[in-house]
């Protein structure tokens, strides 16, 4: 029996009530009920069925669903909604449930289109007349003594109301109901006994709803914080509007049918209603846009030579193909190649593929630097050969299971690192490539965080701000901290809250609220291209400007919903080797270079680059710049790629805390045995997969390694035993110990020796990591200390063009340069550019867009005016610049940071002649006006 019809069942078996209007955390605005303890509530108080209709959204819709399907109720999907009428003006709420995938679909388009079209000060309207051709599959609630009919009846317009409640009926035969409830709110029972009236005269059905905002009766106040945070108002606030009750909450069945024993029918038609709602949301399937192949080519086809000829492209460059052993390792690249197209084509993925190296090769034809690799994408050869990485992954034994398991299917993920200056280019490009209606960026939530919901509870309690900001700072500063945790590590904390009255009162109510969502916001970089347009998957969301286009569902939920996320993330880093080589490019070749720098085929074995690593001269060398980094590396001493590898896994609290680090770096220098567990079993087992870590598990590559090697395992397999081993559930970590023991004594080992290993490796696991990862960022931190070495002028130059805005930064960098002894000059308005730049003689000019007070466009008209010459003196300068654009205080803060100086005049008589100059100035720009008037007429 399915999920439907089991819903359908307990609806058939219990008829008896199911609230249809619901609010969850999710409307954002009035609601506290958490959608699995809601779920949770529901099944205990035997309802068959429960509607969620959040506030103009489908925020929480997926996971409703999924809580649902978990808990044996049949969810209900709707909306609630603001109403304006045929003229425009406010007509009250309207609520809209959908019956079926007709309903859910029209549903995502007047939502939609209430966000991009009907938004007045940041709220969403919906108005009236879009409701035409989108009423299918619909059933209305017409919101009570809230709603159009409800607002005319209690202002005595009965004509009004049967007026607007045959419009209703027209709109939605058979399926619009006038709302009935019983919450204690003003004026309720003058409009239900009104409404009932109404509804026989029209022989229209009611139906009873308890509008629920919170869970439970004892909710109410924290529900009111809620409220009060999201409007700014305190809860004693006289102006506040009190627009909800304290019996808004969850009722159960008994408690209605009590409340409605003399309507019984509006009971019974809620029952109805559910019973007519019979959509299960589709999800689990994937959807991507076609990629177009050349004609006579099918996509299988178009996939394989594609990466054939990209692996070719590859081995040219890695190897000496005149060598004798080239056949055999191009063979060897090739089994691999094969085997990872095999997968992919079976999994369906091809397309995925074809997609991303599509940006990201538009991204590299447009001048847009892109990252060598990020995450587990960098452990796919196909994807080394499609050049949507750059990092061998047989030299660094990266597994292509660790990305895409053929024994899990799941999406692939490939995280897109792109210069932070132009990631917005690319996105750019494939809304205009695959259509804008069928490309956006994905939303993410805002909760109440522990330290945050402390302080907004003492604001709306009207608490002093110095109780709330000695409360909050009691709250380790801490990842992942809650206020569970803090009552628990903290005595002071705990004395304080059964001390202080006042904190104890703030800290229950924050207690209640910790976590619940609170606003909105846009994912780093995570983008989604739907093949057909965004609505046919998902509601849309976007800023009151229109700006900030976002699916409704959230990274995890939109993929279930079938749409594909792309994640397009900007790294600093690539915008600083970018700008780096192009000043380094724009000057005469130097050192080895007898052309132009292309920063992806230096070596990688350069000696000068690991002696300044060995001496921690890693200041704005990536990844590799804190202080505690900095006393990793002069432990460790790194001579090689794969070191500098190691050094971005090492560097963890688990490693470090755990002993693990000392013993690899004793190791490597020999102050400690490299050794490996049970030693009898070294050369088969354990050496090779350990021996690049000195006989350590420091990857999740490794433990996938040992489980193949030793347990028998398909490294998809284990894959899944690593994925198993982060998660540590009890009961599926015992199948995999007995899967691990099955298939090591079969290999001929002990069951003691096997456990033993399982142990070891369940230990290693929680503090292994990404080896993938780990080598594609070591790779563009090799980049910019190679560049550090050899160029050390334009890095640094780039390194600090790339921080104008932090002076902070600026500051250590021009400290770190003088201590590399190169030589910084002043700014200076005949040399200087924007950002920092290195002249002919290898000085760094400082960049006048890093002076406070000085903006792009004084910067812009002065660079335009010296290209006719030099400026001589402030007088020449005031006179051929722009004064709309380079004014008094541009010109004091180009004065104050020495812009001036190379012109010889002390910088006092500067500032004391400025009114002067700019006088004569603005006075020149007069006469040239009244000129120009004069030959126009």
């Amino acid at each position: 029996m399915t999920e439907t019809a089991i819903a359908h069942s307990k609806v058939g078996t219990a008829p008896q009530f199911v609230h249809l209007r619901l609010h969850s955390e999710y409307s954002l605005v009035d609601g506290t009920v958490r959608i699995k303890s809601l779920m949770n509530d529901v099944a205990a108080l035997n309802m068959p069925a429960v509607a969620l209709t959040d506030y103009c959204n489908f925020f929480g819709l997926i996971k409703f669903q999924k809580a649902a399907v978990a808990a044996g109720v049949k969810p209900i999907f709707g909306a609630d909604f603001d109403l304006l009428d045929e003229t425009g003006e406010p007509a009250g709420v309207l609520c809209l449930l959908a019956m079926n995938q007709t309903g859910y679909r029209n549903l995502i388009e007047i939502i939609s289109r209430c966000w991009l079209q009907g938004q007045r000060q940041g709220k969403p309207w919906l108005h009236k007349p879009w409701l035409e051709g989108f009423c299918d599959g619909l059933i209305a609630l017409s919101g009570g003594r809230e709603g159009d009919i409800g607002q005319a009846l209690l202002g005595g317009k009965t004509e009004r109301a049967g007026a607007l409640l045959a419009e209703w009926q027209a709109l939605f035969p058979q399926r619009f109901y006038l709302e009935l409830q019983r919450t204690g709110r003003d004026n309720e029972e003058d409009y239900l006994h009104a409404a009932v009236t109404l509804a026989a005269a029209h022989q229209c059905p009611v139906v009873a709803t308890n509008d629920v905002r919170f869970l439970r009766a004892d909710e109410f106040e924290a529900h009111e914080a809620r409220v009060c945070i999201h409007e700014g108002r305190t809860l004693d606030d006289p102006r506040r509007a009190r627009r909800y009750r304290d019996q808004q909450y969850l009722r159960s069945p008994e408690e209605m049918a009590e409340l409605f024993s003399d309507i019984p029918e509006a009971l019974a038609n809620s029952v109805e209603i559910a019973r007519r709602c019979s959509l299960q949301v589709e999800t689990g399937k994937n959807y991507l846009p076609d990629y177009p192949v050349p004609e006579g080519e099918t996509l299988e086809q178009f996939f394989r030579r594609l990466s054939h000829e990209g692996l070719d492209e590859r081995l040219e460059f890695l190897f000496d193909t005149s060598a004798a052993d080239f056949a055999e390792k191009q063979q060897l690249y090739r089994e691999r190649l094969d085997f990872e197209l095999n997968v992919i084509l079976e999994m369906k993925f091809p397309g995925y593929f074809l997609i991303v190296m599509d940006f990201i090769r538009w991204a590299r034809e447009h001048d847009i630097p892109v990252g060598p690799g990020r995450g587990s994408g960098a452990g796919s050869l196909v994807a080394y050969a499609l050049k949507i990485t750059d990092l061998d992954p047989l030299a660094y034994d990266l597994l292509f299971e660790r990305f895409l398991n053929p024994e899990r299917v799941s999406m692939p993920d490939f995280d897109v690192d792109f210069c932070m200056e132009k990631r917005d280019q690319v996105i750019s490009y494939v809304a205009d490539h695959y259509g804008r209606d069928a490309v956006s960026q994905i939303i993410t939530f805002g909760t109440m965080a522990a330290k945050a919901v402390v302080r907004d509870v003492a604001r709306v309690q009207g608490k002093s701000y110095g109780l709330a900001d000695k409360l909050s700072k009691m709250i380790p500063f801490e990842v992942g901290m809650t206020l569970e945790k803090a009552l628990e590590q903290e005595e002071s904390l705990r004395q304080f809250i059964e001390e202080d009255e006042q904190a104890g009162e703030i800290w229950e109510m924050a207690v209640q609220l910790e976590g619940v969502a609170r606003n909105c916001g846009k994912h780093a970089g995570g983008v989604v291209i739907a093949p057909s347009k965004l609505t046919d998957f998902s509601p849309l969301y976007c800023e009151e400007s229109g700006e900030g286009l976002v699916t409704q569902f959230d990274k995890n939920d939109v993929e279930d919903a079938g749409l594909v996320k792309f994640d397009f993330l900007g790294l600093r880093t690539l915008t600083i080797i970018d700008w780096a080589v192009k000043i380094i490019n724009s000057r005469p070749p130097q050192g080895n270079l007898d052309g132009p720098l292309d920063i992806d085929r230096i070596p990688l074995d350069d000696p000068e680059t690991f002696t300044l690593l060995k001496r921690a001269e890693t200041t704005a060398v990536f990844q590799l710049e804190s202080r505690g980094m900095k006393d990793l590396i002069k432990r460790l001493l790194p001579d090689r790629f794969e070191d500098i590898i190691a050094l971005v896994a090492l560097f963890r609290p688990g490693p470090l805390q755990s002993g693990m680090v000392d013993d690899f770096i004793n190791r490597k220098h020999g102050r400690e045995q490299v050794s490996y567990p049970h030693p009898q079993y070294q050369h088969e087992c354990l050496e090779p997969v350990l021996a690049p870590t000195y006989g350590i598990i420091l990857y999740q590559e490794q433990v996938m390694q040992i489980a193949q090697e030793m347990g028998g395992y398909t490294l998809g397999g284990a894959d899944l035993l690593r994925r198993a081993m982060g998660k540590k559930k009890a009961e599926e970590m015992a199948k995999q110990r007995q899967f691990f023991l099955d298939g090591a004594t079969a290999k001929g080992h002990s069951e003691e020796l096997a456990s033993n290993i399982f142990d070891l490796m369940e230990k290693f696991a929680g503090y292994g990591f990404n080896k993938s990862h780990s080598a594609a960022y070591a790779l563009v931190s090799y980049q910019t200390a190679w560049l550090k070495v050899h160029y050390p002028a334009p890095f640094m130059a780039a390194v600090m063009s790339s921080e104008l805005d932090n002076t902070d930064k600026i500051v250590i960098f021009v400290d770190e340069c003088r201590s590399m002894s190169l030589r910084i000059k002043l700014p200076d308005v005949n040399e200087g550019e924007y950002y920092f730049s290195v002249n002919s003689a290898g000085e760094i000019i400082y960049g006048l867009g890093a002076i406070k007070g000085l903006g792009e466009g004084p910067v812009e008209s002065l660079r335009e005016a010296r290209k006719e010459r030099p400026f001589t003196d402030l007088f020449d300068f005031c006179a051929r610049t722009d004064p709309r654009k380079v004014n008094k205080r541009a010109l004091e803060a180009l004065i104050r940071a020495g812009a001036f100086d190379e012109l010889g005049v002390d910088r006092a008589i500067l500032m004391a002649a400025l009114p002067s100059a700019m006088q004569a100035a603005e006075q020149a720009l007069r006469n040239d006006a009244a000129g120009m008037a004069d030959m126009f007429g």
